[in-house]
């Protein structure tokens, strides 16, 4: 089992360098978001430190070392930036308060609505998120210098906020920076 650790803790942080990667272009892209939260990252990184030190023991052939030299550095750059996300979205993030839940009709969709204030770094203004499976979101609607919402459902995917249509069937966001 020790001669497989370079190559399990190499798989692993290649896995967790990708979905590190996806995480941003969907933040970026405004895409489905359906990679675990931070701390989850977080905790799979220090877990592949750790096999990564293990790997270390397997002396077999010269490559052995040079896969847990890599993955020992990969995760440990992985583990800092991580950190460092966890320490600005919590300290610069500004505060986000549910203001209500709202389900389709037919109840296929759930959306979340915060109220998000930026304090002296930006301004206050409403997100509302679609909720999938498990941690699985996408935000459908963002606006500034509101905060409260008006919710009328037309049918069962289209939805009235604000006087703004968005039809999540289609997958529409509407968004005003």
């Amino acid at each position: 089992m020790v001669k497989k650790m370079s190559w399990i803790a190499l798989l692993f942080v290649l896995i967790l360098y990708f979905i590190s990667f996806y995480s941003l272009y969907s933040h970026m892209n405004n895409q489905w978001l359906i990679v675990p939260p931070t701390y989850v990252m977080l905790v799979c990184s220090i877990l592949v430190l750790a096999l990564a030190i293990l790997g270390f023991k397997d002396q077999s052939d010269k490559f052995a070392n040079l896969r847990s030299w890599i993955s020992t550095i990969l995760s440990s750059v992985l583990i800092f930036l991580l950190i460092v996300v966890v320490s600005f979205t919590t300290m610069f993030s500004g505060s986000k308060e549910l203001l209500t839940i709202t389900h389709s009709p037919d109840q296929h969709y759930t959306l979340k609505f915060y109220k998000t204030d930026a304090g002296a770094m930006g301004t206050f203004g409403v997100v509302g998120e679609l909720q999938g499976p498990l941690w699985f979101k996408k935000v459908v609607y963002s606006e500034r210098k509101v905060d409260q919402v008006d919710l009328e459902w037309s049918n069962n995917h289209t939805i009235l906020i604000n006087d703004h249509r968005v039809n999540l069937q289609q997958g529409e966001i509407w968004s005003l920076q």
